[in-house]
């Protein structure tokens, strides 16, 4: 993964309410349907109407079919505006590297999960940090403000853990983002995992491990603090499955519990000291 650096925001937002229950998926299951939701548009552009990702090729984007439980995230992704997310936009200039991350759901023995992956600790920049699976788009992947994202996402995912993308639904597409200290510009694409595939490192050299987190441990308040980082960068954590997660993949996985009304209140004076390495 090559487009995690830092977000440098703080953002918490109240408590709304407790995570949700797995099991009540849609009996219609997931759909391969034309695409529905906005699909954000080109850096520094805003948002379009919200018909362009998957509508020429055959990635799609579609709620159709989700499990009730999502439906929450599906809502948010549809009404969020991108400064509700960060205060780091993409430049009006346009400027920046195009690059997307696969936010996916899935559902585990305990529930609704998220997967992850954390960085080699060989990487010179970021090493060992978690994240979400993703990368810069390639050519081949198409139109940065259409389909590009969504094919980049998936590419990605299965380059880095070994999904199979057959058995991913995109459901959704946040507003991109912008890593100030490395130039990324971040489309976030929200899927949901109903075919459960194997997953593991795939190269070793960049990813040191695949794993997924029950969306009831994110919620948790005792695995909840604030990254305080030596530039001054402070932002929301998560203590899950032996990680620390922050920074970028942090603030997103903060305000989609956030928006979809799981986030339950927690202590935001509880630091977590990071060093320069980070």
């Amino acid at each position: 993964m090559r487009t995690h650096e830092q977000s440098k925001e703080t953002t918490t937002g109240p408590a709304v309410s407790a995570v949700p229950a797995a099991g009540n998926r849609s009996p219609n299951g997931p759909a391969a349907a034309t695409t529905t939701g906005p699909a954000h548009t080109a850096p520094g552009a805003g948002r379009d109407t919200g018909r362009g990702a998957g509508r020429d090729t055959g990635v799609t984007v579609t709620a159709d079919g989700l499990p009730a439980w999502l439906d929450p995230v599906a809502d948010a992704a549809r009404t969020v505006e991108p400064d509700q997310l960060s205060r780091f936009l993409p430049p009006e200039s346009g400027a920046g590297r195009q690059s997307a991350v696969l936010v996916l759901f899935g559902e585990g023995g305990r529930g609704p999960e998220l997967l992850l992956m954390e960085r080699s600790g060989s990487l010179r920049s970021h090493a060992g940090q978690p994240s979400f699976p993703g990368g810069s788009l390639d050519p081949e992947d198409g139109d940065p403000a259409t389909t590009g994202p969504l094919r980049a996402a998936l590419r990605e995912a299965q380059e880095e853990t070994g999904l199979d993308p057959r058995g991913v639904q995109l459901f959704g597409v946040l507003p991109r983002l912008y890593i100030p200290v490395s130039g990324f510009v971040v489309t976030p694409v929200l899927g949901w995992w109903h075919s459960p595939s194997p997953v593991g490192v795939v190269d070793p050299g960049e990813t040191a491990r695949v794993f997924t987190v029950p969306v009831a441990d994110l919620t948790d308040p005792a695995n909840r603090a604030t990254a305080v980082h030596p530039s001054g960068h402070r932002g929301p954590a998560f203590l899950v499955e032996s990680a620390l997660v922050w920074g970028f993949t942090a603030g997103v996985i903060d305000r989609i519990l956030h928006f979809a009304g799981w986030e339950r209140p927690w202590d935001t004076a509880r630091q977590v000291p990071l060093d320069w390495r980070a």
